[in-house]
């Protein structure tokens, strides 16, 4: 028998930001409720962009104080991240240095340097990971060329998510879906690729045993229970790449459906049994990544709300009280609605002046040039829907599969603006919900690894169960 309510804690940190919210499962609902949320602030140093990992581990304490306070009983720990980046353990286990941020830039031109070794196509057929120049490959390939007297100190390489679980449990692992975006793990066999790590040099020592989603970590150790107060909780590793989370939390209703996690980065795909990887994937460049139950994501990364997040924070140096509803409705309010960027253009990469950045394109493509807020936001607006077209478009032609919906979860689907914009643009019905998809997947996980849910499926039940669902339908 079920108990009546099991709490659970999941971890979801974004580029941005990051929160502790604790989980209230009853067997048939769940609810969710936020107990601590925190800003990640990247930081510049000596030229190169670093995560404050330290002020991150000690945002997480926090939080876990703030549950011992309450006194609840908790079954299980998640916590889940962004992809690709992480950090270097010596043998005592101390971080050699902060990890590198994915929009540093280290890993340009690195691709050219492991192709005298193995070419990308190759790359390609082994790991069906799209080629993004941030990727941990080329960052590893840079850390060996450029940083050798660190790398030479390293004993453990642990990914993000990896290197939190570790401080709260002092297991190391390497979490599959993870690790999965690393370009390193072999898309087939779901193992470390150690031809390609041999022919690209790399150091495969550094590289942890994987763990999979559903399975424990570790339990809390003494230092941090006796620091936060709670006792040995046991950290269950869930699909901690974000994305890897979100589509868990996706309650997909077919397998011809697709999904789009749209945040600062927009991922959109389908869940698919077996890696896809052909002439057609290499040449839209779509990705292969790990997903939870041995699920494949095949997807296309976009450059998503991060440009909408660069403007905003742009405008309030001069405008405090801008945000994004008023600059969604600016949009729409336009009377020119021909303003078009490719957010995938490397301009856009990590601009000091993004509003800038969108009026220098358009300049340059042969547009007129935005001038207001809402014409500079509708230009975004419109490059990022069109890439979402391009992508539905190109799933349709790989996979052979006729597309019958869009199911949209994150924090972007708050911008009703953007999900009728979405739907206009690929001529299908868009579902919108859970906004929480990253945080509800953390927690089924969990829970399936606690013996509580047994499915996928049943998983995304419960959900539905719990949260209700918008349909957008195409305007002409």
């Amino acid at each position: 028998m079920k108990p009546t309510s099991i709490i659970n804690l999941a971890f979801d940190l974004g580029a941005s930001s990051g929160r502790l919210m604790m989980s209230h499962f009853d067997g048939k609902q769940i609810k969710l409720e936020e107990i601590h949320r925190f800003p990640n602030e990247p930081v510049w140093m000596n030229g190169r962009f670093y995560w404050d990992f330290l002020r991150l581990l000690h945002e997480l304490k926090e939080g876990l104080k703030k549950i011992a306070h309450l006194g609840v009983e908790v079954a299980g720990i998640g916590l889940d991240t962004w992809g690709v980046d992480y950090g270097l353990l010596d043998k005592d286990g101390q971080l050699l240095s902060n990890p590198v941020h994915y929009r540093d830039g280290r890993g340009d031109g690195m691709l050219e340097e492991i192709e005298k070794n193995i070419s990308f196509q190759e790359i390609y057929q082994k790991t069906g990971i799209q080629y993004m120049s941030f990727n941990t490959l080329y960052q590893l390939y840079h850390d060996i060329k450029y940083r050798p007297h660190i790398v030479a100190q390293a004993e453990s390489l642990l990914f993000m998510p990896d290197l939190f679980c570790f401080a709260l449990t002092g297991k190391k692992y390497n979490e599959y879906t993870e690790a999965s975006t690393s370009q390193m793990l072999n898309a087939f066999s779901k193992e470390w690729d150690m031809d390609l790590l041999e022919r690209a040099e790399l150091p495969a020592h550094l590289l942890q045993p994987l763990i999979h989603p559903g399975e424990v970590w570790g339990t809390l150790s003494k230092e941090i229970q006796e620091e936060v107060g709670l006792p040995a909780i046991p950290v269950i590793a869930v699909g901690s790449h974000d994305t890897a989370s979100a589509v868990a939390g996706t309650p997909l209703t077919s397998s011809s459906s697709a999904y789009l996690s749209c945040g600062t980065w927009s991922l959109l795909g389908m869940e698919l049994d077996d890696p896809m990887i052909s002439e057609l994937s290499y040449e839209h460049n779509f990705t292969n990544e790990g997903g939870v139950e041995g699920k494949i994501r095949f997807l296309k990364n976009i450059t998503g709300l991060w440009i909408i997040q660069q403007l905003k924070r742009g405008w309030a140096n001069t405008n405090p009280e801008i945000g994004y509803a008023q600059i969604s409705q600016l949009a729409k309010e336009v009377t020119n609605t021909e303003f078009i960027i490719d957010p995938n253009d490397e301009v856009f990469v990590a601009p000091f002046d993004m509003a800038a950045a969108i009026q220098n394109y358009c300049k340059t493509h042969g547009q007129e040039v935005p001038k207001t807020i809402g014409e500079i936001a509708r230009a975004a607006y419109n490059g990022i829907v069109d890439q979402y077209k391009e992508a539905v478009l190109a799933l349709e032609e790989i996979t052979g599969q006729s597309i019958d919906r869009l199911h949209m979860v994150g924090g972007g689907i708050q911008d009703q603006f953007l999900c009728q914009l979405t739907a206009n643009a690929i001529g299908k019905t868009v579902v919108t919900g859970p906004i929480e998809a990253s945080v509800l997947g953390n927690v089924m996980m969990q829970l399936k690894g606690l013996g509580y849910v047994q499915t996928l499926e049943e998983a995304r039940q419960i959900i539905m169960n719990s949260f209700e669902m918008k349909e957008y339908k195409p305007q002409a």
